[in-house]
């Protein structure tokens, strides 16, 4: 969709963001946390997405695993979003209630679910409303876009509706995060992209 903004309008828009600081793992309602380690085995923090889990390719969502989880935790929760959306807020890309403590999620998981998964995850609504994974879709010319996959362990507290969005996730999390990891990948559009080995994993 954003594919067809002129490359001079994206180019003159670069600055307008909605801004690191509205991402989900900043908010102060959540407290203060230690961290968790989160990573993917399709890219390496930091580095350039595969066109595949984009809107230019097949759309599907990345494969992700994690560790560290502390004791005490209950839930898992997603939420991946880009801070550099030309909007207010940062858009929503995903949002997963419930993960299992160990385990990952496989690629192209982050899918509708209706009333939630057999495992009691559930998926829940992005910034258009839908539900699964929104493919990142940066405007061409904008520039780079960070994707942050934002995993949070939480403990005691109240479950959320079926098909939660973030701000009711944001407010079911209040005061219960435990730990949290960040993922970031990148994307872009009308921009040279990164040359050599894209989709390596950083190291732990």
């Amino acid at each position: 969709m954003l594919e067809h903004v002129p490359h001079w309008l994206g180019a003159a828009l670069k600055g307008v963001r909605a801004g690191q600081d509205k991402l989900a793992i900043v908010q102060p309602e959540l407290g203060t946390f230690e961290s968790l380690h989160l990573a993917s085995m399709a890219f390496g923090n930091g580095d350039r997405l595969p066109e595949r889990f984009t809107a230019d390719g097949n759309g599907v969502s990345p494969p992700l695993f994690w560790t560290q989880i502390p004791e005490g935790t209950e839930r898992l929760v997603l939420i991946v979003e880009d801070p550099d959306a030309m909007t207010p807020a940062p858009t929503v890309h995903a949002v997963v209630w419930g993960l299992p403590l160990e385990g990952e999620l496989k690629e192209g998981a982050i899918r509708a679910d209706g009333d939630g998964g057999a495992d009691g995850s559930d998926v829940g609504r992005h910034s258009f409303f839908g539900e699964g994974w929104l493919p990142p879709d940066p405007p061409t010319g904008h520039g780079v876009h960070h994707y942050a996959f934002q995993l949070f362990a939480l403990g005691p507290g109240p479950d959320v509706k079926e098909t939660p969005g973030k701000n009711a996730i944001l407010k079911a999390m209040a005061g219960r995060v435990l730990a949290a990891g960040l993922l970031t990948g990148t994307y872009s559009r009308g921009e040279e992209a990164p040359t050599g080995l894209v989709g390596a994993v950083a190291p732990a």
